[in-house]
This record gives C-alpha cells, sequence and structure tokens, in this order.
C-alpha cells in the first residue's frame, strides 16, 4: 500500500483506499491554505512598508526625500509582492472551496496550470527579495572601490523600514518556495498510478 491510497488485493486487483486519499490531500489543503495566508499577509505588509517609506534629510537648506520609488529594486520588490499577494488570494479561495467540498484534485490539467503558477511566483519574489538584498547591502555599508558612500547614516528611518519591509517579503518568498513543492508534489502523485476517479479540485 502506498500514500497514493492505491494497494493490491490478494488477487492482484488494484484497490481504491479513497479514505486514506482523502485524508491525505485535505492535510495537504490545509498546510497549502496557511501557506498561501501567511504569504498573502506577509506580501501585504511588505507592500504597505516599503512604499509608505520616506524620509526627508536636509542639506544646506536643500530638502532631500528618500522614497521607495529613487530605488527600482524596491519597486520591483513592491510589484512582485503585489503579483504574489493577487495570486495568493486566488489560490487561497480555491484552497478554502475545496476543502469545504470535500474533493480532491485529480485534473491533470489544473495540477499543471497550478504547479506552474507557484513555481513562476516562487521565482519572481525570490528574484525580487534578491534584487532589493543587494541594493539594500550597497546602501547600508556602500561601496568605497566605486565611491559610493553609505546611505543609511543619513537616511536611518528610512533603512530600518524597508530592512522591515524586506525581512517580510523575504518569508514571503519562502513559503512561496515551500508552496511550490507542495504543487509539485500534487502534481506528480497523479502519475503514481491508475486513476480511474472522478475529476474534483
Amino acid at each position: 500500500m502506498s500514500y497514493l491510497g492505491l494497494g493490491a488485493s490478494p488477487g492482484t486487483v488494484p484497490v481504491y483506499h479513497g479514505t486514506k486519499l482523502k485524508v491525505l490531500d485535505r492535510r495537504v489543503r490545509i498546510a497549502e491554505l496557511v501557506l498561501r495566508s501567511v504569504s498573502l499577509c506577509l506580501g501585504v505588509l511588505a507592500i504597505v512598508l516599503v512604499v509608505t517609506d520616506t524620509q526627508v534629510k536636509e542639506f544646506f537648506s536643500i530638502q532631500k526625500k528618500a522614497k521607495f520609488t529613487d530605488m527600482k529594486a524596491s519597486v520591483f520588490l513592491v510589484v512582485a509582492n503585489g503579483l504574489s499577494v493577487g495570486y495568493s488570494l486566488i489560490q487561497g479561495l480555491r484552497c478554502v472551496v475545496s476543502i469545504v467540498r470535500g474533493n480532491i484534485l485529480f485534473s491533470k490539467p489544473l495540477a499543471w496550470l497550478i504547479f506552474s503558477g507557484d513555481q513562476v511566483m516562487a521565482y519572481v519574489t525570490v528574484a525580487a527579495v534578491a534584487a532589493a538584498m543587494q541594493s539594500g547591502l550597497l546602501g547600508k555599508v556602500g561601496q568605497p572601490e566605486l565611491q559610493w558612500m553609505k546611505l543609511c547614516n543619513m537616511y536611518g528611518k528610512f533603512c530600518n523600514q524597508m530592512g522591515e519591509g524586506l525581512a517580510s517579503a523575504f518569508v514571503a518568498s519562502l513559503s512561496m518556495v515551500v508552496l511550490s513543492c507542495i504543487s509539485a508534489f500534487s502534481l506528480f502523485r497523479l502519475y503514481g498510478g491508475n486513476k480511474n476517479k472522478n475529476v474534483g479540485w
């Protein structure tokens, strides 16, 4: 007997153990829903922290305002998290409907669609976080070889809030990575044996 809910009877006739598969699928759906909720909430938090991050400094009677649009990497971070939040909301609603109805995912096209979407979102969010972290690191420590000065010494509040937004986005991207693994599991288990069941989602 395997985790797929398939077993062999004494006569070597495949027997479908629907209850065990339903329990497994329900646990996977609940874990997926929790992770999508985490991704959604932290993605929104990251967007709010980054977009509202501003600080005004005066240099020789000239005011200079630091804002997130000054760094293109932070703009990419906001856009990537916006896409991730929208995607997580849609997939979270699908999970809720699936749990309430008690359906099991047997549709290969739908499983491929979810898997592909999760992979894209995971790659996009990780890339956005990496780019924003690199820009943040340059602002924090500078680049003496290129005579790029440290900016966080002058814009401390701005850098601190940006760091909080980055931390939220980082955890949200990690949850997207785990979700891509779960969707891979949900997809490839459909190829583990003969599935003569009704399609559900």
